[in-house]
């Protein structure tokens, strides 16, 4: 949990400090995600007693609370939210746990008194009705114990000793001391609580004190008729499988401890792949329920002879007619070797006993009338490490098992229970690493000497549903392994063969499972096919690996138009896919050709690397007939090399894009040569997004590395081009550009309007992942903000973009943000927490651009001694080709020099961006100073000189 509110205000990473700052923190995560407006906080805040500035003194104690926890408040227009989804508030997790019936885990999350102990009237009601639901677990959670035989009876005289008009306590007591052979005792709690009621609040026992108290008069109360097994060790995950299961059977609203007749569903299938945890679901869920005619487990796995026995004993007359009248539950386990006979049984049964209920459990459905199917999914994450972490102490209690070693570990075993036991119980003689290294044989990790045969071992589990398999269900099976990240119904089809009806039957046997319109296996079950095919797949892949160059081949026209957005969905569905095909293609550079532009749309410049790196390994220096243009391209991303002749000369986008956007290890010494040729090459090509983006790559080169000014003459034609095709990339790129064009001259309100322009893209584009979303967008337009004077909307915007890096879990991303928040710090009055953040961000281990680093190296010497900060950045600047990075750094470094070094610096600055006067309202100050202390004559001067010094940067730093 990041926010505990169950106890003492905690916040993940944050201490805390000031009952204020704490009130505010609580307050807000009473409603987390949810705008609290101004005036409830500060009438909840200050109740009574308004401060004499209420908002400025809200917007103190907000500032106050993101200095010491931040990244948690946002803002608002109307107020202020606390920025994280509801289940990472523990009071939250802990409501929702307690209503599911999961008292365990529920009262694990409480640490003292709710809402901090604090006595605001805001905090009263909700601190009281959090208790009441605690006391309603607590009591939920020893139900339980007794009933699993446990000792409660310390337990419960403490609490009724506390709590002393507290029924279901009292009733509790009773029953524990009935339990425990002590019928007298307990039926003297009864008179004192009796007596009590009566004197204290007038009224007579409830309806369940009224029922122990006959429990005891009978001395004993019956146990549920049952066969179920007790349980041997914990049930971890599964509380809200329990819930719906109970729910299923007696309707929303009923007592879910009791069944009444013809409420619900009579027939519950839980179905899932093996190893998921049906038998053991199924027989918690069924002890859940209290049913005066019991609840009876029938094992179909272990029986011999079970297939005659099914109808022999459950089809007799005599049977029959002793259930009629009578409400029992059967459990009907592991019908899938029996699927007919099983389901010929359970609708005869439940035709025949009006009263019966049956939870059956198979890995594929009985497929009979009235039948509910209940899924037996893997176990999400954070349960599968509490079973995992809850099976390992018990296997070595002295074995805490790191949380993100644990999380690999269960997302490699796919979330099986059945494999997380077994892979729990390897740990008693050996490391969580040596652990992680054996996972790649998890098909043979045993298990318990006493399991049946089919559960001693994954592979034995998966055994049992392959010898159940049609040989066509086998061959489809062993195509679908070719498969990564799951496949449509029409490249199975294209791939494998095999028709709607085997993969339906598949799906229902619980060997692949159908999400939308993809069909996908986990990755054990995948494992085990593979060891299990004698056949070679070759065939399969190469057919696999055509298929999806294909694939991408016809995405590829789309990406330049208006569904751009739709194909770079589907080219992310199937990213295992399509890398599985370039592993397997005997046409590497086929594969990559075509997957080169979406990479460098997104910005993934690694991928292109590490796979441009690989395809040259397996064709070699020279480029085999026909893919000369893909070997240019690799040769580029991967050695650096110029672009070959095919490159130069061709038109398709990643080759327009490649030195541009920084696939080489650094742009070709002819860049804007080449460029610039490019874009009068085809200036009159048919195609309009061919034509209007050689002309956006030729301003963007022509910005970072020509003539800066005149970057925005072929950009602005090049933006109005894209927006005919629709491209979204592309708009957003080119008014990105524009953006930065103006920015150079100094004109930041034009700046932040080009920035605005695009946000629906960018927020469009987000939703897939693409680095153009909301952080760079946002953190684009909070500086622009900050830097035309908008310091409240610079700070909203920022929240947001904080919040977004902070997802993204990038420690390049979240040094980029902090640097902003750093210059914001320091433009509202905050030269110390500027300071902080900045050093901070640097010692992070990342790796940053040297431009960047340059960047924060400036504004650290805005806030702290120059000196050092000062040098650090021109030593980054001193070999970089960035000229409006040049410019920017001295025109920082610039304003801790004396007047005359600080002129020939500017002088130096105003080159590099291409102008002859800043608009920018800091260079224009510092221009004013050196023009007054030196005189206009001996400025101007000094601007000239500067002007033609070669290397600024070294003529700065041989000049202290």
């Amino acid at each position: 949990m990041r926010i505990g509110i169950l106890g003492p205000l905690q916040i993940a990473g944050a201490a805390v400090g000031g009952a204020r700052v704490r009130a505010l923190l609580i307050r807000l995560a009473l409603d987390p995600g949810r705008v609290v407006t101004n005036d409830r906080l500060i009438d909840d805040l200050w109740p009574g007693e308004p401060p004499e500035h209420p908002m400025a003194a809200l917007q103190s104690l907000v500032s106050r609370a993101r200095r010491e926890a931040p990244g948690l408040i946002s803002s608002h227009p109307s107020g202020y939210l606390l920025d994280v989804p509801a289940d990472e508030v523990d009071a939250w997790a802990f409501e929702r746990l307690a209503r599911a019936g999961d008292a365990h885990a529920a009262l694990a999350l409480w640490r003292g008194p709710a809402l901090g102990g604090i006595d605001l009237p805001f905090a009263l009601a909700p601190a009281a009705r959090l208790e009441e639901l605690r006391l309603a677990a607590l009591a939920g959670r020893i139900a339980a114990d007794l009933a699993a035989g446990g000792d409660v009876v310390a337990e419960l005289e403490e609490l009724v000793a506390e709590h002393r008009l507290r029924e279901p306590f009292h009733a509790l007591l009773m029953r524990a001391m009935v339990a425990d052979g002590r019928r007298g005792q307990a039926l003297e709690v009864f008179e004192r609580i009796r007596a009590r009621l009566a004197d204290e609040l007038g009224v007579d026992p409830g309806a369940e004190l009224r029922e122990a108290h006959l429990a005891a008069l009978r001395e004993e109360e019956p146990e549920p008729r049952s066969n179920l097994p007790a349980r041997l060790t914990s049930f971890v995950g599964r509380s809200d499988d329990v819930a719906r299961i109970r729910t299923l059977f007696v309707g929303r609203g009923d007592d879910v401890a009791r069944i009444r007749p013809l409420t619900g569903a009579r027939l519950i299938t839980l179905v899932g792949p093996g190893g998921a945890g049906k038998t053991r679901l199924a027989v918690e869920a069924a002890a859940t329920l209290r049913v005066p005619d019991g609840v009876w487990l029938v094992e179909l796995a272990p029986a011999a002879g079970v297939r005659a026995a099914l109808e022999a004993v459950f089809k007799t007359s005599d049977l029959v007619r002793a259930l009629r009248g009578t409400s029992p539950v059967i459990v009907l386990d592991n019908c899938e070797h029996l699927i007919d006979e099983a389901a010929r049984v359970a609708e005869w049964l439940l035709g025949e006993v009006a009263g019966l209920r049956v939870i059956a459990t198979s890995r594929e459905p009985l497929n009979i009338p009235g039948e509910t199917l209940h899924p037996v999914l893997p176990l999400a994450e954070e349960p599968a490490v509490e079973l995992l972490r809850d099976r390992a102490v018990a296997a070595r209690p002295d074995l805490s098992p790191d949380p993100a070693e644990a999380a690999r570990i269960c997302r490699e075993l796919d979330g099986i229970p059945l494999a997380i036991e077994l892979a729990a119980a390897r740990l008693r003689t050996m490391s969580v690493s040596m652990l992680v290294e054996q996972l790649g044989d998890r098909l043979g990790f045993r298990g318990s000497r006493t399991s049946e045969p089919r559960h001693r071992t994954l592979r034995a589990v998966i055994d049992w549903s392959w010898d159940l398999l049609s040989r066509e269900e086998r061959e489809l099976l062993r195509g679908l392994s070719v498969f990564s990240g799951g496949a449509t119904a029409e490249a199975i089809g294209r791939v494998c063969g095999g028709g709607l009806d085997l993969l339906s039957a598949l799906v229902d046997k619980s060997l692949i499972a159908l999400s939308g319109d993809r069909y996908t296996m986990l990755e054990t079950i995948r494992q085990y096919v593979a060891e299990s095919t004698t056949a070679d797949l070759l065939e399969l892949r190469q057919a696999h690996a055509c298929y999806y160059a294909e694939l991408a081949e016809a995405a590829e026209p789309h990406l330049r138009t208006g569904e751009q957005v739709k194909w770079l969905a589907v080219l992310d569905a199937e990213q295992g896919n399509l890398d599985a095909a370039f592993r397997h293609s005997d046409d590497p550079l086929r594969v990559i050709l075509p997957r080169l532009w979406p990479w460098i749309m997104r910005g993934r410049r690694q991928e292109v690397i590490a796979n441009a790196a690989a395809a040259l390994r397996r064709v070699g220096d020279v480029p085999p007939e026909g893919r000369e243009l893909a070997h240019g391209l690799c040769m580029m991303a991967a050695m650096g090399a110029e672009p070959s002749r095919a490159v130069r000369e061709s038109d398709h986008p990643a080759a327009l894009h490649s030195w541009a956007m920084g696939i080489a290890m650094g742009p070709p010494r002819d860049v804007v040569a080449v460029t610039e040729a490019s874009a009068q090459r085809l200036r009159e090509h048919p195609d309009t997004w061919t034509r209007s983006t050689a002309l956006l790559v030729a301003g963007i080169v022509r910005f970072e590395y020509g003539a800066v000014h005149g970057a925005e003459s072929l950009l602005e034609p090049a933006l109005d081009g894209l927006r005919g095709t629709g491209d979204r990339w592309g708009q957003w790129t080119a008014y990105f550009w524009l953006s930065l064009a103006a920015e150079n001259r100094g004109d930041f309100a034009r700046a932040l309007a080009l920035a605005k322009e695009p946000e629906p893209i960018a927020t469009e584009l987000a939703g897939l992942g693409a680095p153009l979303g909301p952080m760079m967008f946002l953190l684009r337009l909070s500086q622009l903000m900050m830097r035309t004077g908008d310091h409240a909307g610079a700070a909203t915007t920022l929240e947001r973009a904080w919040q977004a890096a902070l997802r993204s879990e990038d420690a390049l991303t979240i040094a980029r943000v902090t640097h902003a928040r750093a210059e914001l710090a320091r433009r509202s009055g905050d030269p110390g927490a500027a300071a902080r953040l900045l050093r901070g961000a640097l010692a992070m281990d990342v790796d940053a651009p040297p431009q960047f680093r340059a960047f924060m190296n400036v504004e650290l010497a805005r806030v702290a001694e120059p000196a050092e900060p000062s040098r650090r950045a021109l030593e980054l600047m001193a070999t970089c080709e960035d000229r409006t990075a040049r410019a920017t750094v001295l025109e920082g470094v610039a304003e801790h020099r004396d007047p005359l070094m600080a002129a020939e610096l500017l002088g130096a600055a105003r080159v590099l961006r291409g102008i002859t006067e800043s608009a920018d309202p800091f260079v224009v100050a510092l221009a004013g100073r050196c023009r007054a202390a030196l005189g206009a004559e001996r400025y101007a001067d000094a601007l000239v000189r500067g002007a033609a010094i070669p290397n600024p940067e070294r003529y700065a730093l041989s000049s202290p």
